[in-house]
């Protein structure tokens, strides 16, 4: 008699991309590796493998736009010289850098840790040479590895000979003539080697053991487009320092336009006499090269400088700048009335007010009305909002209500006290059933809260819930709690 074992999966997630004429796995999280699922498995296969998987299509694209972005950051923050090594991984040259952090050992933990921030599980091997440390990090087993100077061919002899980076038709001829690690190349004569597979074989394994250079192009982070005044005497008055910044406007903006670029943030930096400098921040909804705008912006924020005995410089740099090409004007001759830009006076109102405080509101998918909210830019456009009924004003937290009287299970309240004033309730509808998100923490997986919106004797409205269902226990304790106000 003959069995097959099935293994289900919970929270098990694959990514997969068209091969051909197959659907391969693409990447795989613990939980699918440990239920057996490898990066090159057929999607078909996997799917009969575990039931329940979290098949999703992989986004090479997004991928290598994040590796870019994580590349530039270590190339500003670890080491001038960082690279993009393959679709998975980054390349850090920490000759002359290693000390300034505490040493190599360091530096990699720190490094690590940042990553973990970040949501993702990384491994760093530190070597010699950029082939080894490539093939330490993904075959050596170990979140950090550092192999120390003259043992890169100790430690490279067990691992296969996927880890010297050599293409598919290498490795098969390989594969048929017995050689599996290594060791075993390193151990056989060059001669023959080379005259079977050629010199890309032997090439890759002396890189990896330091016998050849390996020269990669790092990455080289763009100077923000900026503007430099030097005074020959301080100046302190706000007129004076209007009047520069003007001017640093004037210089800065042919310089975006020569660049097809628009600012999103701007810094003017007042370096005084005695080596301070007091920074101005101005922030955009939208990216623009206006000199105009961009003069009264900076203008509306002088009397935060304080100059002291005087400034005698004044750097003004497009720390955050987005392309910005030719658009349409939109008029009568058109067909259509022009709409209202709201761009400039949203970015006087946060110059003011400050960024924070200048925002829209958008629907985000959850049950929870604490977590169904969000704030967007104010130009943005928010997602639909659901067609029930919600508050205008959500209290976050929720306030604790004392001294309800409700009939369980189901009642609403027709009374309570909230925030030391007792109301008494005319009218109640509910209750509306939200459970907790169990996906999102264990704690809510049994977690329920009833809804009423009720209105008391003076035609003001509330919505209310209680915790629990009025019969478990472990939906909640019964408490009740102000949620929001109607208008």
């Amino acid at each position: 008699m003959r069995t097959r074992a099935l293994r289900i999966a919970k929270h098990a997630l694959v990514t997969w991309e068209r091969s051909g004429n197959r659907d391969l796995i693409a990447a795989a999280c613990p939980e699918a590796r440990a239920l057996g699922i490898v990066p090159g498995m057929t999607l078909a296969k996997a799917r009969v493998l575990v039931r329940g998987l979290d098949v999703r299509p992989a986004d090479r694209g997004g991928d290598a736009a994040w590796l870019d972005r994580l590349g530039l950051f270590a190339a500003r923050r670890w080491t001038p010289r960082a690279a993009v090594s393959g679709p998975d991984g980054l390349w850090l040259d920490l000759t002359g850098v290693a000390h300034l952090f505490g040493g190599e050992e360091v530096l990699c933990r720190r490094i690590l840790a940042f990553c973990r921030r970040l949501g993702f599980t990384a491994r760093i091997a530190v070597a010699g040479s950029l082939g080894a440390a490539h093939a330490l990090a993904r075959f050596g087993g170990r979140p950090l590895l550092l192999c120390p100077e003259g043992s890169e061919a100790d430690l490279l002899a067990p691992m296969p000979l996927a880890a010297l980076r050599l293409e598919e038709e290498v490795l098969s001829a390989a594969h048929r003539l017995g050689l599996e690690r290594i060791g075993e190349l390193v151990a056989m004569p060059r001669a023959p080697l080379q005259r079977r597979f050629g010199e890309t074989l032997l090439l890759r394994l002396d890189q990896a053991l330091g016998r050849a250079p390996e020269p990669f192009e790092p990455i080289v982070p763009e100077e923000p487009p900026a503007v430099l005044l030097r005074f020959l005497e301080p100046i302190a008055s706000a007129e004076a320092i209007a009047e520069a910044s003007g001017e640093a406007v004037r210089r800065l903006v042919p310089l975006l336009t020569e660049a097809g670029l628009g600012v999103r943030r701007l810094v003017l930096l007042c370096e005084r006499v005695d080596n301070a400098v007091q920074p101005v921040l101005v922030s955009l909804a939208r990216a623009t090269r206006d000199g105009a705008h961009l003069h009264k912006l900076l203008c509306a924020k002088i009397e935060t400088i304080e100059p002291g005995f005087g400034i005698e410089r004044l750097r003004l740099v497009a720390a955050r700048v987005e392309p910005l090409a030719a658009q349409p004007i939109e008029g009568e001759l058109a067909g259509q009335r022009p709409a209202p830009d709201l761009a400039t006076l949203v970015d006087r109102l946060a110059a003011r007010l400050g960024t924070r405080r200048v925002h829209r509101l958008g629907a985000v998918e959850s049950d929870l009305p604490e977590r169904s909210v969000r704030a967007v830019g104010p130009l943005d456009a928010p997602e639909s909002w659901p067609h029930w009924p919600r508050p205008v004003r959500l209290l976050h937290p929720p306030e604790p209500v004392d001294k309800v009287m409700a009939p369980l299970p189901d009642g609403p309240p027709r009374r309570f006290v909230w925030r030391g004033r007792r109301y008494e309730v005319a009218a109640a509808d509910g209750p509306e059933r939200l459970y907790g998100e169990w996906w999102r923490h264990e704690r809510e997986q049994a977690a329920v809260r009833d809804y009423f919106q009720v209105e008391d004797e003076s035609g003001a409205r509330f919505w209310l819930f209680r915790r629990g269902d009025g019969e478990d226990p472990a939906t909640g304790d019964l408490g009740w709690h102000m949620h929001g106000l109607f208008a």
